[in-house]
């Protein structure tokens, strides 16, 4: 039985398979080897078809051993390598006045390599930063630009909403989201309420998007002519979520009408 398995700091999702007499299931903390090393990751299901569907760029590999309280011990000890790390690549992008903004740092569990997050608006060519790193870890770097919104996937709390941030929980991949979807869910188009930590539109109004094209859909749009249970009219408005439409009717009256009780529109 394969499982799916989540690690490393940017979530990666992935197909892997117990080792010889590894007993685990779904919620188990194990340790891993994946295409980058030895990695902690966390059980989340069954690898099925449905499952597998849902992730875009699986990893593969394979589980070793459940994590022991020995592993926790290393796994903190890594944190404060973690912390150094980061404030030595620091002080060196600091000394070469590279045009770039640090912004994580991740140390494999089994000390493969160490990798870098780094925001920049300009190609940077960091070769002589990678060979004073490795001189200095004696392991392999690895420098990985990332977006803003990658940015707040390693380092947000908590939304607007008051729940953690979606990008650091339950979400594999950043949808894309426009302003388009905002207006069409009719929210705000002030760009402080509808942008998320990230400083882009929230993911969450990609979430019901689709919903809310299906029930458009199924309504006449603003401007047709409508024959109702209440007479003949113009559509002024939809209310897609409610699912009914403000009616201009002919003697000027404006009321509002529920889809089941449009008969037919006019021509």
């Amino acid at each position: 039985m394969h499982w799916i398995v989540r690690h490393g700091v940017m979530r990666f999702l992935g197909d892997f398979e117990p080792g010889e007499g590894v007993a685990c299931g779904r919620g188990s903390r194990v340790l891993a080897r994946t295409e980058r090393g030895l990695e902690i990751g966390d059980v989340l299901c069954e690898v099925t078809p449905a499952a597998m569907a849902m992730i875009t760029e699986p990893t593969h590999g394979q589980i070793v051993r459940l994590l022991t309280p020995e592993d926790h011990v290393v796994a903190d000890g890594l944190r404060e390598k973690e912390r150094k790390e980061f404030e030595t690549c620091s002080r060196f992008v600091q000394q070469k006045q590279l045009q770039m903004a640090l912004v994580d740092v991740e140390h494999l569990f089994g000390g493969e390599r160490v990798v870098f997050y780094f925001l920049s608006e300009k190609r940077v060519d960091f070769r002589e930063l990678v060979k004073d790193l490795a001189r200095e870890f004696q392991t392999r770097i690895e420098m990985r630009q990332i977006g803003v919104r990658d940015e707040a996937k390693l380092l947000a709390d908590y939304g607007d909403c008051g729940k953690p941030v979606c990008c650091n929980t339950h979400m594999t991949t950043m949808p894309p989201v426009s302003m388009r979807m905002a207006k069409l869910q009719k929210s705000t188009l002030d760009p402080s309420k509808i942008s998320g930590r990230c400083g882009r539109l929230k993911c969450c109004l990609r979430f019901e998007q689709d919903v809310y094209e299906e029930f458009q859909k199924q309504l006449p749009a603003p401007g047709d002519r409508i024959l109702t249970r209440k007479g003949q009219g113009r559509v002024l408005a939809q209310e897609i979520l409610a699912r009914r439409v403000l009616v201009e009717c002919e003697d000027g009256r404006r009321i509002i009408v529920a889809a089941d009780e449009i008969l037919t529109p006019l021509k």
